[in-house]
């Protein structure tokens, strides 16, 4: 039986906002949990090879509780952090606001990924991690994301991966499917909150999809890093120049 946090159609932003709402005060510790703290690792493989020069103005997409945001400033980028929910923020905001003395400060706005409120090529380096899957429309949100970078700009998308062996995909989908679940019941009272995770990666198109939609949008260069077998996957293109 489908979960309540995922529905097709216009209803889907406000059921991510509650779904997104109840996990905010667990987010990060359940995220260390089911990935065996290995999430950490993969956010700073997208960082790296984001390949961020001093002074870059980069935009940080349903940025969540900050973790990218951070780490591309200490990369030297400029940044911004941008999300649909407020909860997600507020833990965002807290963390920054126990930084130490002189420690730079983050914007992080809320806003719609559907709808960004930036003028066209504002930035070099437009981020993603664990949000591409989660809007109601998929192919309009990597249009927005293309229309705020700047010609010859890079967009980096990490999220979970459809894994190319069918084998290790089955075993790794029923993971998702028995054990991660546990994790929403335990920890925000509700197997549904990550019970939704196997539910929309089902039908998200995944790195394969990613990879080809960015060659549509017309980046003149992409890549595919499939990590931990392709679990997780990381997409990076480079915008056209024109």
């Amino acid at each position: 039986m489908p979960g309540k946090y995922y529905v097709e159609g216009e209803a889907r932003a406000e059921r991510v906002v509650d779904l997104f709402a109840a996990v905010a005060p667990r987010y990060d510790l359940i995220n260390d949990l089911q990935s065996f703290g290995l999430h950490r690792w993969w956010k700073r493989q997208l960082v790296h090879w984001a390949a961020i020069q001093a002074g870059e103005r980069a935009l940080d997409v349903c940025c969540g509780t900050g973790d990218v945001a951070f780490a591309l400033e200490r990369a030297g980028a400029e940044v911004t952090g941008l999300d649909f929910s407020e909860p997600m923020l507020a833990v965002a905001r807290r963390r920054q606001a126990s930084r130490p003395v002189g420690s730079s400060s983050i914007p992080f706005i809320q806003g719609d990924a559907l709808n960004l409120p930036f003028p066209e090529a504002s930035f070099d380096v437009v981020t993603v991690s664990y949000g591409l899957r989660n809007l109601a429309d998929f192919n309009a949100g990597l249009g927005e994301l293309t229309r705020v970078l700047k010609p010859g700009g890079r967009v980096l998308i990490l999220d979970f991966g459809k894994p190319d062996w069918a084998v290790w995909r089955a075993l790794y989908f029923q993971y998702l499917r028995w054990f991660v679940p546990l994790f929403g019941h335990f920890f925000c009272g509700d197997a549904d909150t990550h019970g939704y995770i196997l539910e929309s990666l089902r039908r998200y198109p995944a790195q394969r999809g990613v990879d080809a939609t960015l060659a549509n949008l017309g980046y003149r260069e992409t890549r595919v890093f499939n990590l931990l077998g392709g679990v997780m996957g990381i997409n990076w293109g480079r915008k056209a120049v024109i």
